[in-house]
């Protein structure tokens, strides 16, 4: 059992990849490094699966990638209303990040939302748009406005959910991630053959996505509750 509270303690720990040789030296811990590596390769997929387009005959590559496309969009257009066509690149990108990050382990990679402090900076990003969202289309007065919504009485309510929508995204996030994470640690170092595969389709796969798809509903949910015209 010694052993097995030592690989947990590990996994909980966020060490350091490499330091930058700037001033007295900059540590990069691994989510970082892991975060850079997947962002690589969205970019490298992206110039590569939009390298050829075709307006006629499209491969079934473009196919695909036009189906995603238009899910997307009419996820974004259900979800936000009329305002959604700024929203829906930067709910893709942040989907595809999310989704990788979350089944990396798969490829032996230690997945960065695992991270704290990953998870809170994609929380920060939403809250950011959220209520930047709420201003940029009501107005200082409409946005102020909408904290009343729909009763004066809510206020309080409605002004705490500033800190609270934030957290619930970064440690619902955060907590299944790492969750997974260590049971699947706990599974390889009990029984180290066959049954790992078994659970990782679950814990590594389809938990993944299943909070990839969480996070960015709830994040289209909150931006369009503050775009959306009163009734």
């Amino acid at each position: 059992m010694q052993g097995l509270k030592q690989i947990l303690l590990e996994a909980l720990s966020n060490e350091t990849a490499f330091t930058l040789p700037v001033l007295d030296g900059i540590p990069v811990a691994s989510s970082v490094l892991v975060s850079w590596v997947l962002m690589l390769v969205l970019m490298a997929a992206t110039l590569w699966m939009t390298r050829n387009l075709k307006v006629r005959d499209p491969g079934k590559g473009q196919v695909v990638l036009e189906s995603a496309v238009e899910f997307l969009n009419s996820f974004a257009k259900e979800t936000l209303g009329p305002h959604w066509k700024p929203f829906a690149p930067y709910l893709g990108t942040v989907a595809l990040y999310i989704a990788l990050a979350n089944i990396c382990s798969i490829a032996g990679l230690t997945p960065p939302t695992k991270d704290v402090s990953v998870t809170a900076a994609l929380a920060l990003m939403s809250l950011c748009l959220i209520y930047g969202a709420q201003f940029r289309y009501n107005g200082l007065r409409g946005g102020m406005k909408r904290f009343a919504y729909p009763m004066p009485l809510l206020t309080p309510i409605n002004l705490m959910e500033i800190a609270i929508r934030p957290l619930a995204l970064c440690m619902r996030l955060f907590g299944n991630v790492l969750g997974a994470f260590l049971i699947m640690e706990m599974i390889k170092y009990l029984v180290p053959a066959v049954i790992p595969a078994v659970f990782s389709i679950y814990f590594d796969l389809f938990d993944g996505l299943i909070q990839t798809i969480v996070f960015v509903f709830l994040t289209a949910l909150f931006a369009g509750e503050g775009i959306k015209e009163e009734e």
